[in-house]
């Protein structure tokens, strides 16, 4: 049978938790965490008993908000891979990719970084695409890798070393600067240093970060 349309009252309350969750990435974006309840729904511009039909606490919201997060990144990763074979361009076009997302959306980049610990654990976004791609690599004898989880730390570190940066350092070229952190990152996981600087010139596909901002998959 068919499937039934969602209803007004549901599509009513998909909005509004949708738009809590954009309230609280932008105020994790700004680095103001320390709100009260009714300072958040002030945000979404939703009343404050809606908050309560969707979260029972604001770190529950917090929580809904960096998945979110991840979510749209993750997403736009397996989009941008569709169709590539070799498991060390899979791993090097996201990590690319991700290092772009800092200066095209600074909000949703910031969202992630102040949580950054989580992107080494967490089952969303590039973490769990990280791992994938580092152990398909490793039995496709494209990487030597003897701890994929310690490898995988590894990659998170230096993706939210090189975050970081580029929003300290607004003069330096975000894509040469992520493309040579990539490079290591190849060279570290066993390509030798020649492929590993070919891998990295390859074209990029065209994306709009702007168009999966935060909040969209609420």
């Amino acid at each position: 049978m068919p499937e039934q349309a969602p209803s007004r009252l549901e599509r009513r309350k998909a909005r509004t938790r949708a738009a809590l969750v954009r309230a609280a990435q932008a105020l994790i974006a700004d680095g103001k965490t320390a709100v009260s309840v009714l300072e958040i729904t002030q945000a979404a511009d939703v009343g404050l008993g809606s908050f309560y039909n969707h979260f029972e606490t604001k770190e529950q919201l917090y929580q809904a908000a960096v998945e979110d997060a991840l979510d749209v990144h993750g997403a736009l990763l397996d989009e941008l891979t569709t169709g590539l074979d070799d498991p060390a361009q899979v791993f090097a076009q996201s990590f690319r990719l991700t290092g772009r997302l800092h200066r095209r959306n600074p909000e949703l980049s910031k969202v992630l970084l102040h949580h950054g610990l989580e992107l080494s654990t967490s089952d969303h976004g590039l973490a769990p695409r990280a791992r994938r791609d580092i152990e398909a690599g490793a039995r496709a004898g494209r990487f030597t890798v003897a701890d994929s989880e310690l490898a995988l730390v590894t990659v998170a570190g230096a993706a939210l070393g090189l975050g970081h940066l580029l929003h300290r350092r607004p003069e330096r070229d975000d894509a040469e600067t992520t493309d040579q952190v990539t490079e290591d990152l190849l060279r570290m996981l066993g390509l030798s240093a020649a492929e590993a600087r070919e891998i990295c010139r390859r074209p990029l596909p065209e994306f709009d970060i702007t168009a999966t901002g935060p909040g969209t998959t609420a």
